[in-house]
């Protein structure tokens, strides 16, 4: 009877265990642009190399400056929401 009893408890415990563990974290991925330059694998001759290596600048520095665009518009957007929650503050410390 003993050994039923503590094999109970046993059960018990180790499902209370079991359950209390902490959920998976939350991965979020990075923002990446929209489109990508990609490079030409070989140069035929160093004027080439150049003028590619200058259009592939140009087109990051493109991207770049869209992202920054984006970012741009997010930080304003969370200002205005955070604006907004502070007046609900308020407004809820009047009442």
């Amino acid at each position: 009877m003993r050994s039923l009893i503590f094999s109970l408890l046993v059960a018990i415990s180790l499902t209370s265990i079991s359950s209390a563990q902490s959920p998976m974290p939350v991965v979020v991925p990075a923002m990446t642009p929209a489109t990508t330059a990609k490079n030409p694998a070989t140069p035929e001759n160093a004027a080439g190399s150049t003028q590619a290596n200058l259009t592939a600048l140009q087109a990051m520095k493109a991207a770049n400056e869209e992202i920054l665009k984006q970012q741009a518009a997010t930080l304003q957007k969370l200002d205005e929401i955070e604006k907004a929650a502070q007046e609900i503050r308020i407004y809820t410390k009047r009442s």
